[in-house]
C-alpha cells in the first residue's frame, strides 16, 4: 500500500491523531488563556478608570463647588449683618457653616492621595480659617450695633482675605476640573482600547476556530473520509482498488491494516472462486454420476426382470414336473435355484423402489398421516394377524409431502418392527407425534429384539444386514429407503440411543395445517 508522510512535514510524520489533538487543544487553550487575560485586564482597566471618574473626580469637583457656595453664603450673611445689624442675615451664615462642614467631610477623603488636590484643599481651608478668624466669627458674635462698627473697621481686610480665598477656590476647582477632563479622556481611551482588544480577541478566536477546523479536515476527517470512500468501494466489489493512507501516523497505520485485509480478502476470494469452480465441477460430475447410477439401477432392474422371470418360471416348472422323480440331490439343487430366483426378484424390486424415491414420486401436498397409516396397516394386515401385533398411535397430524413415499415410509417402519420382534412375546408398537415449531417429530417404538448401539448408524446404509437371511429374511434396503424418504422431505431419522427395551426410531417431517383427529387404537388380533 502506498503511504505518504504527514502533510505537516517529515519532522511530525510520527505524530498520532491523539498527539496532534493534544498539542492543538493545548495551543488553543493557551491562546484563549492569553486572550482571556488581555480581555480581563481591559475590563479591569475600564472599570478602574470609570470608578476613578465617577466615584472620585466628579464628586470632588462637585464638593469643591459646594464648599465655595457654602463660603459665599457665609460671606453674604456676614456682610449683610455687618451693614444692617439685622440678625436674620446670620441665617445664611449659619447655613454656610453647616454646608462647609459637610462639603469638607466629603471632599477630604476624595483628595486623599492626590498631592496637588490636597494642597489646594489645605490652602482653601487655611484662607477660609483666616477670613473666619478675622471677620466672620467676630462679626457674627458681636451685637448688632458693634457688628456694624466692627464690619466697617475691618471691611478692607475682610475683602482682601475673602478675595484671596476666592482665588484659592477658583484655582482648586480649575485643578479638579482639569483632572476630571484628564480622567474622562483616559476613560475614552480605555474604552476604545477595550473595544479594539475585544475585536482582536474575536478575530483571533475566529482564526483559531478556522485553523482548528482546517487542521481537523486535513489531518483527521479528510483522511478518514478518503479511507471510508475507498473501503466502501472495496465492499461494493472493487477489490482491485488499493487503499492509500494519509494524515497522522495512526491513521496511516489503520489504512495499512485495512489494505492488508483487502489483499487477504482478494487472496481468499481467488481461492474461494477456484474452490467453488472445482466444487461446481465436482457437483456436476456427482450429479451426472448419480443420474447415471439411478438410470442404471432403473434400467438394470427392468432389463433383469424378463430373464429373471424366465429363470424363475422354468425352475418352478422343473420343480413341479420333476419334483420327486429325481434323486434327493437334484431336488435340492432345484430348490436352491427357485429360492435364489425369488430372492433376486425381491432384491430387484426393492432396488427399483429405492431408485424411484425422489425421482418418480415427487408430488408434494398436504398429506393426512391418519389415512397413510390406515393404508399401511391394510397392506400389513396379514403380518399383523399372524404375529398378533398390537399397533397404537397418537393423533397423527397433516404434514407436507408425497403421499406415496410417506406410505412406503410407514410400511417399512412397521414391517421392520413386526419382523424383528421378540420370540417370546407378541409385538407391541406405538407411534407418537410431538409438534416442534414448524416440524413434527414422530417416534416408532417397539418391544422387539432391539439394535446394538454400534449399529445405530450402520442400519441406515443400503444392503447392510445385522442378521442372516435364514434368521430374518429381507434385502437390507428397508431402513435405507426410510432415510432417503425422510431426507427427501427435509427431515432427519435416527435410532433413539436412550431406548433400553426394543427399538425406537425417531424422525421429523415438515408440518402443514393440522386438522383435529381423535386418538385411536389400531389393532390386528
Amino acid at each position: 500500500m502506498k503511504t505518504e508522510p504527514s502533510e505537516t512535514g517529515g519532522a511530525f510524520s510520527g505524530w498520532t491523531t491523539r498527539r496532534w489533538l493534544r498539542v492543538g487543544v493545548a495551543t488553543t487553550l493557551a491562546v484563549l488563556a492569553v486572550l482571556g487575560a488581555l480581555g480581563g485586564w481591559a475590563m479591569w482597566r475600564t472599570s478602574q478608570v470609570t470608578a476613578d471618574l465617577v466615584d472620585r473626580r466628579s464628586p470632588a469637583l462637585m464638593d469643591a463647588m459646594r464648599l465655595e457656595q457654602a463660603l459665599v453664603n457665609q460671606e453674604t450673611g456676614i456682610r449683610g449683618y455687618g451693614l444692617s445689624g439685622r440678625s436674620d442675615f446670620l441665617q445664611p451664615y449659619a447655613q454656610g457653616v453647616s454646608g462647609e462642614r459637610t462639603a469638607l467631610e466629603h471632599l477630604r477623603p476624595l483628595v486623599r492621595g492626590d498631592a496637588r488636590a490636597g494642597a489646594d484643599l489645605a490652602d482653601v481651608e487655611r484662607l477660609a480659617g483666616t477670613w473666619q478668624e478675622h471677620i466672620a466669627r467676630p462679626v457674627s458674635a458681636a451685637s448688632p450695633g458693634n457688628a456694624v462698627r466692627l464690619a466697617t473697621e475691618r471691611a478692607t481686610q475682610g475683602k482682601a482675605d475673602f478675595d484671596s480665598l476666592r482665588r484659592a477656590m477658583t484655582r482648586q476647582q480649575a485643578h479638579l476640573e482639569s483632572e476630571r477632563r484628564t480622567a474622562t479622556r483616559e476613560l475614552r481611551h480605555t474604552v476604545a482600547l477595550r473595544d479594539w482588544m475585544f475585536a482582536v480577541i474575536g478575530g483571533v478566536i475566529v482564526l483559531v476556530a478556522a485553523l482548528v477546523f482546517e487542521g481537523l479536515r486535513r489531518g483527521v476527517t479528510g483522511p478518514i473520509s478518503r479511507l471510508g470512500t475507498a473501503t466502501r468501494d472495496v465492499t461494493q466489489g472493487r477489490f482491485d482498488r488499493s487503499l492509500e493512507g494519509t494524515g497522522p501516523a495512526d491513521l496511516r497505520r489503520l489504512a495499512a491494516d485495512v489494505e492488508s485485509m483487502r489483499r487477504r480478502l482478494v487472496e481468499e476470494l481467488h481461492f474461494t472462486e477456484e474452490a467453488r469452480r472445482l466444487l461446481d465441477e465436482q457437483a456436476r460430475d456427482l450429479k451426472r454420476s448419480n443420474t447415471e447410477l439411478e438410470q442404471f439401477a432403473y434400467v438394470a432392474s427392468h432389463d433383469l426382470q424378463e430373464p429373471l422371470r424366465k429363470v424363475s418360471s422354468f425352475t418352478q416348472l422343473l420343480q413341479r414336473r420333476y419334483g420327486g422323480r429325481l434323486d434327493e440331490k437334484a431336488d435340492q439343487y432345484i430348490a436352491f435355484a427357485v429360492d435364489g430366483a425369488n430372492r433376486m426378484q425381491t432384491l430387484i424390486n426393492d432396488l427399483l423402489a429405492f431408485s424411484r424415491v425422489g425421482r418418480v414420486h415427487n408430488d408434494h401436498r398436504r398429506v393426512d398421516l391418519e389415512v397413510v397409516l390406515s393404508q399401511a396397516l391394510d397392506d400389513l394386515s396379514v403380518a399383523v394377524e399372524e404375529t398378533g401385533a398390537e399397533i397404537t398411535h397418537d393423533p397423527l397430524p397433516t404434514v407436507f409431502g408425497d403421499m406415496t413415499q410417506l406410505g412406503m415410509l410407514w410400511q417399512n417402519l412397521l414391517s421392520n418392527a413386526i419382523k424383528f420382534r421378540s420370540p417370546d412375546r407378541p409385538p407391541r408398537i406405538h407411534i407418537s407425534a410431538v409438534r416442534e415449531e414448524d416440524t413434527w417429530e414422530f417416534a416408532v417404538g417397539d418391544n422387539g429384539i432391539g439394535i446394538a448401539a454400534e449399529f445405530h448408524e450402520k442400519v441406515f446404509t443400503i444392503f447392510q444386514r445385522l442378521h442372516t437371511k435364514d434368521a430374518y429374511p429381507g434385502t437390507g434396503i428397508g431402513l435405507a429407503m426410510c432415510k432417503k424418504v425422510v431426507e427427501f422431505h427435509g427431515g432427519r431419522i435416527r435410532i433413539d440411543p436412550d431406548c433400553s427395551s426394543g427399538t425406537r426410531v425417531v424422525l421429523t417431517l415438515p408440518a402443514a395445517e393440522d386438522r383435529p383427529v381423535s386418538s385411536q387404537k389400531a389393532t390386528r388380533p
